[in-house]
């Protein structure tokens, strides 16, 4: 056998080899996580006869995780779908163990995209404090009380509807409902949001309806990070993108729902219609690899043609997009100047835009931040200014100071 022949052997098994540990490893990790699932699925069954009242807290368990001098919670309670009938959500609560002088204020800590399927809900997940172990610790020890629910639809019966701002109050308000009903919740009415990126357009409509959705709750700030908000420019900028195939099926399945005359099926590649069911029920990571390999290697767009140029889908996406608020509701906007995925130059237009209207908004830009890394690098500054909106402080307001625009490098 010649030295290339052999080296062409050699070279194909280790190929081979490479290529088994791969599909073995994933093989295992599907089998790990199916069955963690099946162990969960009982709890969040939908129980047959339950309570009509918004906020009810269905059921409680530990979530199986140690937070340091507090206590986990895996909640199950009532929402509310589309049509505003009863339905179940199900989410996460964090009560530290130290009881309160006075009753403790409520964060509701609202998560980016995660995916429609059941495994995709952040409280069902192997590793749940993965996505705010970077501000929890610091909230526990201020004395919180915190939930984060994983949205109607996600992880639960019905579909999720994605960016669809009275769906999103509903569940955030009906969250801290449930959390308030923990026996050692001990809660008073104030309540602060923390969102990221999906869940930054949650924070966002929450700062606008919740006193619509629950008239008993006090909110005194709004805090949103790289937040998913001017809609038409994401999707005007994006739709051809890596980041179509991340967050277009979920939007293709939602959107479907949430608005039934939306020409949806004309804007969709033929490889987008045939996989993006499947797609919505896969995770966000799993969405992004597939839409990776699909953009770049095979040169697949999940969109036909940009949504944001057709005058019914320019219509819908106004209707999503939070206006500015009035100078008493204050807001913290946190972006990172390198966002490949929420890009920066919405966000800097919409603290120009916002500012002009009199909103109070306290602006801190992240030089070279991505997307993945705005959300960690955001928690200390973020909680800083939660806490002196519970301590009843003046609000900062740096409208005086624009953009980075020189610092964006994709607006």
């Amino acid at each position: 056998m010649s030295v290339l022949r052999k080296t062409l052997v050699v070279a194909v098994a280790i190929i081979a080899a490479g290529a088994l540990m791969i599909v073995s490893f994933l093989a295992f990790s599907t089998w790990k996580s199916n069955v963690h699932q099946s162990n969960l699925a009982a709890f969040y069954a939908t129980p047959e006869d339950f309570s009509q009242i918004p906020g009810t807290l269905l059921r409680w368990e530990p979530l199986g995780v140690d937070v340091a001098d507090a206590k986990a919670y895996r909640l199950l309670y009532v929402t509310e779908d589309q049509q505003g009938k009863p339905a179940v959500a199900a989410g996460m609560a964090f009560i530290p163990d130290k009881e309160p002088d006075t009753p403790r204020p409520m964060v509701a800590y609202l998560e980016g995209t995660t995916g429609q399927g059941d495994a995709c809900a952040p409280s069902r997940s192997p590793d749940p404090l993965h996505r705010v172990q970077n501000f929890l610790p610091e909230a526990m020890a201020q004395g919180w009380a915190v939930v984060a629910p994983d949205e109607y639809g996600v992880g639960t019966q019905g579909v999720q509807l994605y960016l669809i701002k009275e769906q999103e109050v509903r569940d955030t308000v009906n969250s801290i409902r449930a959390l308030r009903s923990l026996p050692d919740a001990l809660t008073g009415n104030d309540f602060a949001v923390y969102g990221y990126s999906q869940g930054g357009h949650s924070a966002l409509w929450t700062g606008h309806l919740s006193k619509q959705f629950a008239p008993e709750l006090d909110l005194v700030g709004v805090a949103a990070v790289a937040p998913a908000a001017d809609l038409a420019s994401i999707i005007d900028r994006q739709w051809d993108s890596v980041v179509g195939w991340g967050i277009g099926a979920d939007v293709t399945r939602s959107w479907s729902i949430a608005y039934p005359d939306l020409p949806v099926d004309p804007f969709l590649t033929d490889a987008a219609r045939d996989n993006f069911e499947r797609i919505a029920e896969s995770c966000t990571f799993g969405s992004f690899i597939e839409g990776t390999v699909r953009h770049d290697i095979f040169r697949q767009d999940f969109f036909a043609d940009n949504p944001a140029e057709n005058p019914m889908w320019a219509q819908a996406l106004m209707e999503q997009t939070p206006p500015p608020y009035s100078a008493a509701v204050p807001i913290m906007l946190v972006q990172g100047t390198a966002d490949q995925i929420v890009l920066a130059g919405p966000n800097a237009n919409l603290q120009e835009s916002w500012c002009a209207a009199g909103s109070t908004i306290n602006a801190l830009w992240l030089e070279g931040v991505d997307h993945i890394n705005v959300a960690a690098l955001a928690g200390p500054a973020v909680t800083g200014w939660i806490v002196d909106r519970f301590a009843g402080l003046t609000a900062p307001n740096t409208c005086s100071v624009p953009p980075p625009w020189s610092l964006i490098t994709v607006e």
